[in-house]
């Protein structure tokens, strides 16, 4: 069965009042506990429970000394939020290397001694539920799980591992994948949203980030989030802090409308955290994740549905997103690149729009008008200028083609410079090669706008010119927002330029994209508040 438009036939969860708030979907939030002493355990429980978690996943293949007995009362007694026990071995991607026997007789002690779930893997499943038949307390439920670290198979070989879990006796079914690229986790939300029975349905790895994300829409059991950074019981659990603050995980709903950044890398992106802020300011039922993508016509072919109603599209993907797009804005068609994708909700047709020349063009602007204090009802201050554009991407594309637009002279400098001089023929300019700038004075008072990558976390001591090459133009742009000030920015700045920050361009192009993605007025201060934190 195909993955695209079944996917989103949202589930069917209702509303549940929280202790703190009220829920659009009833998916819990569990907290992995991983400590090498009860004690320590026992601290990380109380945090999980600050930090907004549900319930707590005692990893007891992480303590270094291990009492059944003793640890398992006190973990349990000492516990403020209901318990899950996990005692992972190492055939299943855990810690515990010991004697099977004694490692199911703890965790049939955790039951006794009045936990809330345990987890049993699939291969001892059968035998585990045999040997608690007729003991198991009222409220008392055994997840049955199976992890593959590998890949995540096909729709119908997930539909017979579901199967096999639920013929173990399993109250609650939990899948663990691994995604070799996105497309893969539009699978686990089949099964999911299709599950006749609780499920847990995970996918691993940063590509399957989403799905922690996501869970609560297609009706998922429960999701992992982490009490601190970095401290992760498997690949690519986010915090619970930004699954409950950035995400907005409480409000995520089978309605609730998917929108996101489409890149490669995607994981510096603010995006996230400026749309899903502007979201919830306005009250609109929407979520905005990163989407680390591979292969962008095979993503928008895999998410088809019109649940997923609008991206943005960063490095590497403008130009082929173009292609993917059933109508695209005569704009973005003359740059030969889009940043932004809207899927119509009547037909699910694709429109690709640019909104990236708005923004870094209205932003050199106002760098040029402020230093040299022209008004801003005059012509564009960068009629007549040489304008450089380093890079012949989308963005490249984007800038050259604003600047252009303006009434200035256009230069583009890449690597290659066949690159170079194919958009430099499009927009009627010059081409050189990146090399070339080193030397490149044909006049005074240029400006320079980078649009590559050249400088952004995590490499940022390099610069795609040298200092003593800035000293000829008036004003410095660079698209990179993360860090604010680069190398190139610090040095520009250092040689007496204007500098214009990539975060002014992120900004003027979110305005657009926020109102074409929600038809409604953009959150200026808002965003602007936002931006000003990093």
């Amino acid at each position: 069965m195909d993955s695209t438009n079944v996917l989103l036939a949202s589930s069917s969860a209702g509303l549940k009042m929280g202790s703190r708030e009220v829920r659009k979907n009833q998916t819990l939030l569990c907290a992995p506990i991983m400590a090498e002493t009860v004690d320590k355990m026992v601290i990380n429980m109380d945090t999980a429970k600050q930090s907004g978690a549900d319930l707590v996943e005692i990893r007891l293949d992480s303590l270094k000394s291990f009492n059944p007995y003793e640890d398992l009362k006190t973990l349990i007694k000492e516990c403020p939020l209901p318990t899950l026990f996990t005692y992972r071995p190492k055939w299943e991607g855990g810690q515990y290397d010991g004697d099977e026997k004694k490692r199911l007789d703890a965790l049939r002690l955790a039951m006794e001694f009045g936990a809330d779930y345990i987890d049993v893997e699939l291969q001892v499943a059968h035998e585990f539920n045999e040997s608690i038949f007729g003991k198991k307390p009222e409220k008392f439920k055994v997840i049955v799980s199976s992890h593959n670290y590998h890949d995540t198979p096909s729709v119908e070989d997930l539909g017979n591992l579901v199967a096999r879990i639920q013929k173990t006796g399993a109250d609650i079914v939990k899948i663990a994948t691994t995604a070799l690229e996105i497309s893969d986790v539009a699978r686990i939300f089949q099964i999911t949203v299709h599950s006749q029975v609780p499920i847990i349905a995970i996918v691993m790895g940063e590509r399957g980030f989403i799905s922690r994300i996501l869970c609560p829409k297609f009706g998922g059991f429960l999701s992992f989030g982490t009490i601190e950074s970095g401290v992760v019981s498997a690949p690519g659990q986010p915090t619970m802090k930004d699954l409950l603050t950035l995400y907005n995980f409480r409000e995520i709903g089978p309605d609730t409308k998917v929108f996101g950044i489409i890149g490669k890398p995607v994981g510096h992106s603010k995006s996230p955290i400026l749309y899903n802020e502007a979201f919830k300011s306005v009250g609109f039922n929407g979520v905005y994740v990163p989407f680390l993508v591979d292969d962008v016509a095979k993503f928008l072919q895999t998410y088809s549905s019109i649940d997923f109603a609008g991206f943005s599209c960063t490095i590497p993907h403008k130009e082929d997103a173009l292609k993917c797009c059933d109508e695209v804005d005569p704009v973005a068609k003359s740059i030969g690149a889009v940043n932004c994708i809207i899927r119509r909700p009547t037909d699910g047709k694709m429109f690709g729009y640019n909104t990236d020349y708005i923004g870094a063009i209205s932003a050199i602007e106002d760098g040029l008008r402020g230093s040299h204090n022209i008004s801003a009802t005059a012509d564009s201050p960068l009629a007549g200028k040489l304008f450089v554009v380093i890079g012949a991407g989308g963005a490249g594309k984007a800038l050259a083609y604003g600047a252009k637009e303006k009434g200035a002279r256009v230069v583009i400098a890449n690597r290659t410079y066949d690159r170079a001089r194919e958009l430099a023929n499009t927009i009627g300019g010059d081409a050189v090669t990146l090399a070339d700038l080193e030397n490149f004075h044909p006049v005074d008072g240029m400006i320079l706008a980078n649009t590559t990558s050249i400088g952004m976390q995590p490499k940022v001591d390099e610069t795609p010119i040298p200092k003593h090459a800035l000293r000829f133009y008036s004003l410095v742009f660079d698209a990179v927002y993360t860090p604010k000030i680069t190398r190139l920015l610090r040095e520009a700045e250092e040689s007496g330029a204007t500098i214009v920050s990539g975060s002014e361009m992120f900004i003027g192009q979110a305005y657009e994209q926020f109102e074409r993605f929600t038809g409604l007025p953009a959150p200026k201060q808002l965003f602007r508040k936002i931006m000003a934190k990093f």
